[in-house]
């Protein structure tokens, strides 16, 4: 059992940054590909980005690409999300997700395991 606990978001002005931070617990959280997902208002949750367990390979939807970047430090169990130049569309609330099985869909929410409990991102001056 993984367990996942995002921390990172708050309001921020457009154009502004934030950086999320999905803490992992245990042992085998390096075998995990990990992703990041949002969910607007009155909107169904969408895929932002996802990295491969041992973070060779990354994807991203279009609307964050150039402007996410996923990463992960397997030492410390934690995948991060650094976001830039945001946009008020970008206001959401971000989950961390953690899947099992390898070269499954990084981009559909039905591939991943596991979820944490989300953190607020609002973009907006």
């Amino acid at each position: 059992q993984v367990q996942l606990v995002e921390s990172g978001g708050g309001l921020v002005q457009p154009g502004g940054s934030l950086r999320l931070s999905c803490a992992a617990s245990g042992r085998t959280f390096s075998s995990y590909d990990m992703g990041w997902f949002r969910q607007a208002p009155g909107k169904v949750r969408e895929f932002v980005a996802a990295i491969t367990w041992s973070g060779g390979s990354t994807y991203y939807a279009d609307s964050v690409k150039g402007r996410f970047t996923i990463s992960r430090e397997n030492t410390q169990n934690t995948v991060y999300l650094q976001m830039s130049s945001l946009k008020p569309e970008d206001t959401a609330i971000y989950y961390c997700a953690g899947k099992v099985l390898r070269f499954s869909d990084y981009y559909s929410e039905r591939s991943y395991d596991y979820w944490g409990q989300g953190t607020q991102v609002a973009v907006s001056s």
